[in-house]
């Protein structure tokens, strides 16, 4: 994908959450870090462009509730997590760059559950690689890219990469 292609896939996806929600009222954006936070950020200023209102977004960091942290890294680099709102009773879309194993978003879930007790939790994702380890889905998915397990997915923004563009390549 190029800077187009995401563009208008986040557009997209946008016009479908709004779909859904029937609006923005009640939304909750949490972009997980790093990438999914500047995906956030994007889907909530098309919400303002296309709704004229401004939906609360949140920051999460998930690296000491994954599973596998200690396989990432001895030394795990731990990112801010800003949620400066109560999730209680909140309609919460989870954002995220890549849904693989469903390790991250089950993270996230259990990270937001320490915050409070939200009325539901989404998940919106750029890209959807399948290979799942756990059962978990996302309601909202830019695009479907099938990969093998022997490869990864690559997502670059410019906030963060300098440069819009996903890539598939082949694991270490």
């Amino acid at each position: 994908m190029d800077a187009k292609d995401i563009d208008r896939t986040i557009t997209r996806m946008t016009h479908r959450i709004l779909e859904i929600h029937k609006g923005a009222i009640g939304l909750t954006l949490i972009g997980i870090q790093t990438r999914g936070v500047f995906l956030a950020k994007r889907i909530q200023n098309k919400i303002k462009t296309i709704e004229g209102t401004t939906v609360e977004t949140g920051d999460m960091d998930i690296t000491l509730y994954r599973d596998d942290w200690t396989r990432i890294s001895h030394h795990p680099v731990v990112q801010a997590t800003d949620i400066l709102f109560s999730v209680d009773d909140r309609e919460i879309i989870l954002v995220d760059d890549v849904l693989f194993t469903g390790r991250t978003t089950r993270a996230a879930m259990d990270a937001i559950m320490d915050f409070g007790r939200p009325a539901r939790i989404e998940l919106a994702v750029l890209v959807d690689r399948g290979h799942r380890e756990l059962p978990i889905q996302a309601e909202y998915v830019g695009r479907f890219i099938e990969t093998r397990r022997s490869e990864m997915i690559n997502v670059f923004v410019q906030e963060h990469d300098k440069e819009d563009k996903v890539l598939i390549a082949r694991k270490a």
